[in-house]
């Protein structure tokens, strides 16, 4: 129980400053963008817009979620938990400092390629659950012109 407790923290500690270091990032890019097209960029909420970042989570959060009609709903719910997840869990081989590091393996950099191949699926399963054609135009696009080559 204690080691579960301990891996939770570290894992706790990696993720949240993950995170927020995303959101920030975002924020320095929205405002690179709008200076670069003559405008102020995100400035509505705190002091010079440092709480922007907040206010789009819990936009995000609020928002509707839209399901489609026809669509396999337990699979296109579960496609961008597995992308996200994925996306987080090829940190856990990556070294902050000696000794800090969630799973001390040899094979890390195997390890983060595999898992950045998997995350391709999670965008698969949301296509391919929606129940539309149009996610298959370009596979059908791509499949046809390798054929003949």
């Amino acid at each position: 129980m204690r080691f579960l407790l301990i891996l939770i923290i570290k894992i706790l500690i990696i993720v949240v400053p993950l995170l927020i270091s995303i959101a920030y990032f975002t924020l320095v890019e929205r405002k690179l963008m709008g200076s670069i097209q003559r405008r102020r960029g995100p400035n509505v909420i705190g002091y010079l817009g440092l709480l922007q970042p907040l206010s789009d989570g819990f936009k995000l959060l609020m928002k509707e979620t839209i399901l489609p009609s026809n669509s396999n709903l337990f699979i296109f719910l579960l496609a961008p938990i597995i992308t996200f997840v994925l996306s987080l869990i090829s940190w856990a081989v990556i070294p902050f400092n000696f000794g800090a590091v969630i799973s001390d393996v040899n094979v890390g950099i195997l390890y983060i390629f595999a898992i950045s191949s998997l995350s391709v699926y999670g965008i698969i399963m949301a296509g391919w659950s929606s129940n539309s054609k149009y996610p298959f135009f370009r596979s059908f696009t791509i499949i046809s012109t390798n054929d003949f080559i």
